[in-house]
């Protein structure tokens, strides 16, 4: 018997039918960008080439979807097998994320229509950094629906091709540490390309490839406690607690590693002093920091730890971190030079706003009619 079950449950159900309203006024507004050209939804300029839509839904969006990658260092590098409850819902996750993700992509380009392009070997830039990270996501969502496809096989009794899969699923495992690893570090070398239009206390050493790593594992094992946490209480489920305040001890580690590496490089370039500059890049600098600390504190005491409250404050101040860092080095603090501006539109709020909710209704609908989430007697 399957360790993993459905929780089934109505499937048009307040939150739901919430997030579809919001789905649908977000179709509007696709609807104009798609017809209407780019311009018509976006406040994007020639200074601004990417705004919320790149900002968030890829270098944001593909670091809160790295709950699978996290999971897979835990589970099948480290052996850590007491975590496995935890893989199915975080690759759902990374799945709907990363799949949304590259779907947002969309709206960013000016001739969606050629996106195939990417995939012809003769009109490959190798000096893109861009190259990579937009082959490395695409083969990680195919890579993730192989690695979610036991889930669909075992709701139709398709237990054959289950079987075969399953000798050949390490593979595919392997592949989901690798493909993540290379394309998060690549979105810190974005940083590097972009040069002096990034601010100093983020353009720092050539190290942001490490950084980009690193905050998108802290980001990955925060949003498995978020989801795991806001699973048990809105499907009524079995608290984690006990497996969560574990992987807090792994965490400690990463956000430690993360804080002192980022201060040693600002003191080996001499910036610490921008730190406390009280303009706009610094505020937003400390506030990171802060955001930072805080999980800090509660995970390194095994009593706060222990606490499923205390242990989602964390999770939340971790990805309002992590999201933070991307949002300060490739937008807020962004300097393409005098004359230009750029403040996201209602219209693109809503698209972004859209495929959030497109993500959550998917999620809902399956972990209600596959199994995705562990029978609570292996709880």
């Amino acid at each position: 018997m399957s360790s993993h079950k459905a929780i089934g449950g109505r499937l048009f159900s307040v939150p739901f039918m919430v997030l579809l309203v919001i789905f649908l006024i977000g179709c509007f507004f696709m609807f104009q960008r798609f017809t209407s050209g780019i311009g018509s939804v976006s406040n994007l300029n020639g200074g601004f080439a990417w705004g919320i839509w790149v900002v968030f839904d890829v270098v944001i969006g593909t670091a809160f979807a790295c709950g699978g990658y996290a999971l897979a260092f835990m589970v099948y590098v480290f052996n850590k097998g007491q975590y496995h409850p935890l893989v199915r819902p975080a690759v759902l996750a990374s799945l709907l994320g990363y799949a949304l993700g590259g779907f947002g992509a969309f709206f960013d380009m000016g001739r969606f229509w050629q996106f195939y392009e990417i995939f012809l070997p003769g009109n490959w830039n190798f000096n893109s950094v861009m190259l990579e990270v937009g082959l490395c996501v695409a083969a990680y969502i195919i890579v993730l629906t192989l690695e979610f496809a036991p889930a669909l096989l075992e709701r139709f009794g398709m237990h054959g091709l289950l079987k075969s899969l399953n000798k050949v699923l390490f593979v595919f495992i392997a592949l989901g540490v690798l493909l993540p690893t290379m394309h998060q570090s690549s979105l810190g070398s974005l940083l590097i390309a972009m040069g002096h239009k990034v601010h100093p206390l983020w353009q720092t050493l050539h190290m942001q490839p490490l950084f980009a790593l690193l905050t998108a594992l802290i980001m990955g094992f925060s949003i498995v406690i978020f989801e795991a946490s806001t699973s048990a209480v809105g499907f009524g489920r079995h608290s984690e607690s006990g497996l969560l305040s574990k992987m807090g001890k792994v965490i400690v580690g990463l956000l430690l590693t993360f804080l002192l590496a980022r201060l040693v490089v600002l003191m080996l370039q001499g910036k610490l002093g921008l730190i406390f500059a009280a303009d706009f890049a610094s505020l937003m600098f400390l506030l990171e920091m802060v955001l930072f600390v805080i999980p800090l504190v509660i995970l390194l005491s095994s009593e706060r730890r222990s606490r499923g409250g205390q242990l989602l404050i964390a999770a939340v101040s971790m990805l309002l971190a992590g999201s933070l860092y991307r949002f300060n080095a490739f937008l807020f603090t962004f300097n393409p030079g005098p004359g230009y501006s750029y403040f996201p539109s209602v219209s693109e709020i809503m698209i972004t706003l859209s495929i959030i909710a497109l993500e959550l209704m998917a999620y809902l609908v399956l972990v209600k009619t596959l199994p995705v989430l562990h029978r609570e007697e292996h709880a």
